[in-house]
């Protein structure tokens, strides 16, 4: 779609935001930034009863309780069959209430690291909650990494605990034990009575505790999350997330998502990933909704079920999965009573214009976008309910988010003057997107990494990475990422860490990885492989190799398409040219080329050539 053509699309937009059903919490955008502070957000929440700071916990379930909603529907796990098991916000309380005990009786103390290795299930949401209220720190792995991304992020977080199933136990974590000497407790939600050597059995734990143990008196800026981001060098990062970013939960899942006490919401972001941590499970239980949590993955006609059985008033998803509809064809949407929806978001990757279009020509709705990252814990620049949606556009900052694009120079590194950076003001100029620091959900550091963090802050700004440009109302339009991160089906994958799993097998001299176009994933990850002297390039060995990596790394992360070269692009210092690889992959301009070991491009060679 030709978005500089999309007048007729924006006007029947626009009239849809006029017949909204439910009155959005934002009318007047201009007021609500000018009228917005934090430290309202905050006094929107209760805090822990006797002024003893705040418990994202709390706020999520047992402010609900003490406020007698306790019997409300808190979550509604849709089985693989189609039937229901729903938790209400009491459970909730009493669940976590009960792993915070375990974890007392485990001796696992403030700040130290739980991680979970879980599917979408109830241990995994009571595990959550538990964790910070024993004043822990909660760390989630998406379940379908492979050994080594487990075994590198539970390294570098000191993970104390591990909450798993006997089964992803067995693949991911007992051939990598004993490399984690900080790992002093595994739970198995499954042990059915007999645990796996060297683990123990959460549901018997959890039986033979006293739930009625206070919670953690938490302060503000007490370290509440840890989430692994991976960068384009280097291993994954550990970005550090404190209780006080609940107030940034409530206040965008109010704004962005527009949510209302007696909808039914649906993100169907795996809470391995920090979308689905954020929201999929705090904003929407600090707002006292009903989430639905599918535990099944995605199938169109199933997701169409869901939305049309379980009456979902509210949907946050992401592009891919949106893309996947779109290509199941419009039919799919027909017979299924979509009524009851009024808000669609997207997140993960920007969401191309015709999507937001086929939403509302589907769907009945348009979808709206939004933009932010692991880094800034919450949503941070949307398309809101009562404002006309720009098909493309990323939208306006959040109330409490000051946006703006600095510019870089030729080495991509922002431009000071007299220590301030240097703001691109021109309509539609481009420039590295930035937020001035200061919000709740601002994530407090790399773990164990201050300089790494300090290098994202340049000026008094956030530099976020991103490039993107403004037009003259302010909404933001995303260019491309500044580094080399993929993204790929709303996963960000480090070309480093799939680079060094590939260079694990024997045949495999050096790699470099880029991601490629795809018309559903947005990306996917293409390995570009040099062999060891006596291999040959083989379609045995590229399957081999692509196999090997699938093993390790896990099918998200692995590639899924790998070439054999005998020359990798590089700078005369060894580092391999990513955007090179990439620019000669897509047949674009290859830009300077001076810095390069050997100006020549990499030779490509097909199987089986000598």
């Amino acid at each position: 779609m030709n978005v500089s053509a999309g007048g007729q699309v924006a006007a029947a937009i626009a009239k849809d935001v006029a017949a909204l059903r439910v009155r959005p919490n934002m009318l007047d955008y201009d007021a609500a930034r000018r009228d917005f502070s934090w430290e309202q957000a905050r006094q929107a929440l209760a805090g822990l009863p006797g002024g003893r700071g705040v418990n994202i916990a709390y706020e999520a379930v047992d402010r609900h309780v003490a406020e007698g909603r306790g019997a409300k529907e808190a979550l509604r796990f849709v089985m693989a069959d189609g039937g229901t098991k729903s938790l209400s916000y009491g459970d909730l309380a009493h669940g976590s209430a009960r792993f915070a005990a375990v974890l007392r009786t485990l001796e696992v103390g403030r700040g130290e690291r739980v991680f979970s290795l879980l599917g979408r299930s109830p241990d995994l949401y009571t595990a959550v909650l538990g964790t910070f209220k024993n004043g822990s720190v909660f760390c989630p792995l998406f379940s379908a990494f492979g050994p080594e991304p487990v075994r590198q992020r539970l390294h570098l977080g000191a993970g104390r605990v591990l909450v798993t199933t006997r089964a992803l136990y067995r693949r991911k974590v007992a051939p990598v034990r004993d490399t984690l000497p900080a790992l002093r407790h595994v739970l198995l939600v499954d042990a059915n009575g007999t645990p796996e050597p060297g683990t123990l059995d959460l549901t018997a734990l959890l039986a033979q505790v006293d739930p009625s143990g206070e919670i953690a008196a938490t302060q503000p800026e007490d370290m509440a999350l840890l989430h692994f981001t991976s960068g384009t060098t280097g291993t994954p990062k550990g970005a550090i997330h404190v209780h006080d970013a609940v107030a940034a939960h409530y206040a965008t899942g109010r704004f962005a998502l527009d949510l209302h006490p007696d909808d039914i919401y649906w993100c169907t972001a795996d809470p391995g990933w920090v979308t689905g941590t954020s929201y999929g499970i705090i904003a929407p239980l600090v707002h006292g909704v009903t989430a639905i949590v599918d535990q099944e993955e995605l199938d169109a006609d199933r997701w169409y079920r869901i939305l049309a059985e379980q009456h979902v008033t509210v949907w946050y998803t992401a592009p891919t999965a949106l893309r996947m509809l779109m290509k199941a064809g419009a039919e799919r949407a027909a017979g299924h009573d979509l009524s009851a929806l009024r808000f669609i978001a997207s997140v993960g990757e920007p969401l191309n214009p015709e999507a937001v279009v086929w939403g509302r020509d589907v769907l009945g709705l348009p979808v709206h976008d939004n933009w932010w990252q692991t880094e800034t814990g919450g949503i941070m620049i949307a398309n809101y309910a009562a404002m006309d949606i720009r098909p493309g556009s990323m939208g306006r900052p959040l109330p409490g988010i000051e946006a703006a694009l600095v510019a870089r120079d030729a080495d991509g590194k922002a431009i000071l003057k007299d220590g301030q950076a240097v703001l691109v003001t021109e309509p539609d100029a481009m420039g590295e997107l930035a937020l001035r620091p200061g919000w709740p959900s601002m994530f407090r550091g790399y773990l164990n990494e201050d300089e790494r963090y300090r290098r994202c802050f340049a000026g008094g700004w956030y530099l976020t990475g991103d490039l993107a440009k403004r037009d003259g109302d302010g909404y933001f339009w995303f260019v491309g990422r500044g580094d080399d991160v993929i993204k790929s089906s709303g996963h960000l994958i480090g070309p480093f860490e799939v680079e060094s799993c590939l260079m694990e097998h024997p045949a495999v001299a050096e790699a470099g990885v880029i991601g490629v176009p795809d018309p559903v994933a947005g990306e996917v990850v293409k390995a570009f492989v040099e062999l060891k002297t006596g291999n040959r390039p083989t379609e045995e060995l590229q399957l081999e190799i692509i196999g090997f990596a699938r093993k390790r790394l896990g099918a998200a992360v692995a590639p899924r398409l790998l070439d054999f070269t005998t020359s990798l692009p590089k700078t005369r210092s060894g580092k391999i040219l990513r955007r090179l690889l990439k620019a000669r992959e897509l047949g674009l301009p290859e830009g300077d080329t001076s810095t390069l070991e050997s100006p020549a491009g990499p030779a490509v060679l097909q199987k089986d050539q000598p």
